[in-house]
């Protein structure tokens, strides 16, 4: 069932070659350009239906939003996701795509997005949701939507080794209690927990290893209860570091983590920006990851992004993290050609790693050219995307300096923007 398109920039910057790969089997041998994510809300929740008053868990709400959504979120906060599938159970999914058409009326996440239905089996969903990607995604991250907590860290870091050459990677966290293998209530043996590790989602892989992995487990029979347990049995599949926070909503004592009260600090960040106006040969302009057509050219190590700078610089006051040249300074061969979406996006992880989250921005654009009324709505849309806020999170507006400064004399444009976070304690 499709969903919506959309006229946003993705803000991501250019992928990384797949280099030769040490994984059996084949492996791409094109740049990862595709990528989308599945999340499951498919399930019928039924341990706790009674808790939730018969809500499924999918659908129970935190902070007034549906936990699948909270997952979606998370997604368009990951530069190079291009979309998402959203499996539903089968009765649900026609009400869930009309639900889906207003939230992204409200809140759009920059994202394309399609629905289909669910399974029997969470296997059955995800197979479900192979089969509604389009034709040419090269890798895709599956994710429960009973894990409303997953940092965008997480999703990055999957993406990041997917670029090194692996072929399945998953998050996983330390086991820290002893574990036995029983026989009823007979103790069989006991494991050795330095062997172990817990497993969670988003789990990612190339997206016809997973296909194939799903035909492999439908014509022989398997019975899995994730997908990495599918791949591996044809490939390779790594790791990279889970979260402690990344906890799944399965039983009614997990509500609890949904309703208690944190102790909050508010915090705020100011930032400011300059660059000059140069000639043909220079950057076209860019204001919050939206092209300016017809605008003058930018002087700029990176993408030249004034705006996305500023409030790279106001993230990083929330919680003193320093100014963006401290850690991507333009003396660096690296941050060439950087695309400004992607700072954004690190110095809103060095935030959430603070623990810090950013609940609203205000930015203003300094420039006697060009006039950007005719970009303004497109470029508050984009930016609450990258930072995954709603509109009245997000305030964003231009002027001049009556002609006045180098501004007012054409050389060039400047931005400043203050942030406000709420820090947990």
């Amino acid at each position: 069932m499709p969903g919506s398109d959309f006229d946003i920039p993705s803000g991501g910057g250019s992928p990384l070659l797949r280099t030769a790969s040490f994984h059996t089997g084949f492996s791409m041998d094109r740049p990862i350009e595709n990528i989308w994510g599945i999340i499951l809300a498919a399930g019928s929740g039924s341990r706790l239906a009674d808790a939730a008053g018969g809500t499924r868990k999918q659908y129970i709400e935190y902070k007034s939003t549906p936990l699948f959504w909270h997952s979606a979120r998370t997604f368009s906060r990951v530069a190079r996701v291009k979309g998402l599938v959203f499996v539903f159970p089968p009765d649900d999914a026609a009400v869930m795509e009309k639900r889906l058409k207003q939230y992204f009326k409200s809140e759009n996440l920059g994202l394309k997005w399609l629905v289909a239905p669910g399974g029997e089996r969470r296997q059955d969903s995800v197979r479900n949701g192979l089969d509604a990607l389009p034709a040419d995604c090269d890798a895709v991250l599956v994710h429960d939507a009973a894990r409303p907590f997953a940092s965008a860290r997480i999703f990055a870091d999957l993406i990041d080794e997917l670029d090194r050459g692996a072929r399945g990677v998953i998050p996983a966290v330390p086991v820290t209690d002893t574990v036995k293998r029983v026989d009823g209530t007979a103790v069989k043996e006991t494991l050795d927990r330095n062997e172990l590790i817990a497993v969670q989602t988003p789990q990612a892989f190339e997206t016809a290893l997973l296909r194939q992995a799903h035909e492999r487990a439908e014509a022989e029979g398997w019975e899995v209860t994730d997908d990495a347990s599918m791949v591996e049995r044809l490939a390779e599949v790594t790791t990279v570091p889970g979260e402690a926070a990344n906890s799944k909503i399965t039983v009614p004592e997990d509500l609890e983590r949904l309703e208690r009260a944190r102790t909050t600090v508010p915090c705020m960040g100011w930032g400011y920006d300059v660059h000059r106006f140069g000639g043909e040969n220079d950057r076209p302009l860019v204001l919050g990851g939206v092209p300016v057509p017809g605008g003058p050219a930018i002087v700029a190590h990176s993408d030249g992004d004034v705006l996305l700078h500023a409030l790279a610089d106001a993230v990083l006051g929330t919680f003193g993290g320093g100014d963006i040249g401290r850690h991507f300074p333009d003396s660096d061969p690296k941050f060439k050609n950087a695309d400004s979406a992607i700072l954004l996006r690190e110095t809103l992880a060095m935030a959430e790693q603070a623990g810090v989250r950013i609940v609203h921005a205000d930015l203003t654009v300094i420039a006697q050219v060009p006039r950007l009324a005719p970009h303004a709505d497109q470029i508050a849309r984009n930016v609450r995307r990258l930072l995954g806020l709603e509109p009245h999170q997000v305030n964003f507006k231009a002027t001049t300096e009556e002609k006045l400064g180098f501004t007012g004399e054409k050389k060039g444009i400047k931005a400043v923007a203050a942030v406000t976070g709420l820090r947990e304690m």
